[in-house]
């Protein structure tokens, strides 16, 4: 049997909310550094204290947001990128790079939270939610090499990278979700996730808004030919 929420926890759960939806206006507004406790409860009428029953720290209030927002952008991207056969690697790099460019535009305050200015003064946890959210990205970016790494072998990239060119924490972390991939192919995640994130970025933070009004086909056309790149034929 499905359990009622009290009154008092549908109002926190709202409150909570709100408190959310509040901190992420004003990161839009005033950048990373317009984050503050002090600031939420101005907004919404509160005594500071009273917000600290929510969240004891501005650290903890950042940390469930990127669990949020990392969250939701996982979602939809592993949603679109399932939408096809795992023997369609093209397919799933366009999908998967479409799903986080419509994504971004939904939410700009989120992609700009977990891709843009960091926080100044946070700290993020080395464990819980927020590192295995980071982690999952990891095991997505990394799996869609994995594939095109098994249907395109001569576009692999050459063997000169060693683990030791890559941070221990994500090289431990490929070699036990992946480990018959070399170290080549996490360069060549990083330069995939380069390319998607690139002009998304730019057209996030406003900067293509003179020079063209369609950002989203400039953005196509810049995935099809990383997928021509990686010796795979883009989908129609």
């Amino acid at each position: 049997m499905i359990e009622k929420q009290t009154r008092r926890e549908r109002l926190r759960a709202e409150a909570t909310q709100e408190i959310k939806k509040i901190a992420l206006e004003l990161m839009s507004e005033g950048g990373p550094d317009a984050i503050s406790l002090r600031a939420i409860a101005r907004e919404m009428g509160m005594t500071p204290s009273a917000l600290y029953g929510y969240f004891p720290t501005r650290d903890d209030l950042i940390t469930t947001l990127i669990v949020d927002v990392y969250s939701s952008l996982l979602d939809v991207a592993e949603a679109a990128r399932d939408g096809h056969p795992a023997g369609d690697p093209a397919g799933r790099v366009l999908a998967w790079a479409s799903a986080v460019r419509d994504w971004a535009l939904a939410n700009p305050e989120g992609f700009r939270l977990i891709y843009g200015d960091p926080v100044p003064g946070y700290q993020p946890p080395t464990d819980g939610p927020a590192a295995d959210l980071a982690r999952r990205a990891c095991e997505d970016l990394v799996g869609l090499v994995a594939m095109i790494w098994s249907h395109a072998p001569s576009t692999r990239p050459g063997t000169d990278f060693a683990w030791s060119d890559f941070a221990p924490q994500l090289a431990a972390h490929v070699r036990e979700a992946f480990p018959d991939l070399p170290p080549a192919a996490v360069a060549l995640a990083l330069r995939i996730w380069g390319r998607m994130h690139g002009l998304l970025s730019l057209e996030i933070y406003g900067h293509l808004r003179f020079q063209t009004p369609h950002p989203g086909k400039l953005y196509g056309a810049e995935m099809r030919e990383l997928i021509k790149s990686l010796g795979l034929t883009p989908p129609e």
